[in-house]
C-alpha cells in the first residue's frame, strides 16, 4: 500500500501498564474505518499512539511511507493527519471563527481542495451562524461539528475521530452522519473510534473490533452483520 496508514505489531504502554498488545490495522487513501469496542479497551489508546500522543509505543506506524514512530504530534500533523479528540479541547474563550483560523496548516498531499472557513461553514451551517459566538457557549453537538472543522482546518490527507458521536442526540448524529459521508465523498481518508454499531454501519466500510487492547475481528461491516456471536461477546454492554 503506497498511500495510507499502515499500522503493525502496535504495543503502547502508559507508565508500566501495557495497554495495546500487537495492534495491526491500515486504512487506505479514501476509505473509511472504524474501530468497534466498548469503553476502556483500547481504541482512544490506538488514534493517540498513531498520532503520538502516546510517549511509550512500539511496533510500525506509518503513512504514506514515513515512519510516524518517534515523531512528535506536529510532526505527524504536517505529514498529513488530522485528529479530532473526545475530549474536543476547543478555546473555549475564542470565536468559532478564531478556533478554525488557529488550526490553519497547509496540505500535505497534492489533490485535495484545500479547506477555508467558508468551505468548513458549507460543511457545518450551523457553525456559519454561530461565527462569532465564544467556544465555550456552544453546544455539546455544536462543539464536536467545530473540533470536527478544526481538525479539517489542517488540511488532513487522513482524519482521525475519537468517538464522533458520544453523548450526542439522535438528530446530532444524523445530522453528522450526513456530513462524514460527505467528507467521504471528498477522497478524504477516516479513521475514527466508536461504540455506536449503527452510526459506524452507515459510514465505515471495515470495521477492526478491539477488546482488551488486540484486535479481535477485522473485516467489512456486511460481514460482521452475519457473526452474531463475535457482536454479542465483543459489543454488547
Amino acid at each position: 500500500m503506497s498511500d495510507g496508514l499502515e499500522v503493525a505489531d502496535l504495543n503502547a504502554y502508559y507508565g508500566t501498564s501495557h495497554i495495546l498488545f500487537g495492534i495491526a490495522l491500515e486504512v487506505r487513501a479514501g476509505e473509511c474505518v472504524c474501530l468497534l469496542g466498548r469503553n476502556g479497551v483500547g481504541k482512544s489508546t490506538t488514534l493517540k499512539s498513531i498520532m503520538g500522543l502516546v510517549a511509550h509505543r512500539t511496533g510500525t506506524v506509518s503513512f504514506d511511507g514515513h515512519d510516524l514512530i518517534g515523531l512528535a504530534p506536529h510532526q505527524i500533523a504536517r505529514l498529513g493527519l488530522g485528529y479530532a479528540p473526545d475530549e474536543r479541547l476547543i478555546f473555549p474563550d475564542l470565536t468559532v471563527r478564531d478556533n478554525l483560523e488557529i488550526a490553519v496548516k497547509p496540505a500535505a498531499r497534492a489533490g485535495l481542495e484545500p479547506w477555508t472557513i467558508e468551505r468548513i461553514y458549507a460543511l457545518f451551517p450551523k457553525l456559519a451562524e454561530l461565527d462569532g459566538r465564544a467556544g465555550g457557549y456552544l453546544s455539546g453537538g455544536e462543539q464536536q461539528m467545530l473540533t470536527v472543522g478544526r481538525a479539517l482546518m489542517g488540511n488532513p490527507a487522513l482524519l482521525l475521530l475519537d468517538e464522533p458521536v458520544e453523548g450526542l442526540a439522535p438528530v446530532v448524529v444524523q445530522e453528522l452522519t450526513r456530513q462524514i459521508e460527505h467528507l467521504k465523498d471528498t477522497g478524504l481518508a477516516i479513521l475514527f473510534a466508536e461504540q455506536n454499531l449503527a452510526f459506524a454501519a452507515r459510514v465505515a466500510e471495515r470495521a477492526y473490533i478491539i477488546e482488551g487492547g488486540r484486535v479481535r475481528y477485522a473485516g467489512r461491516l456486511e460481514d460482521l452483520e452475519q457473526q452474531p456471536e463475535v457482536k454479542r461477546q465483543y459489543l454488547m454492554v
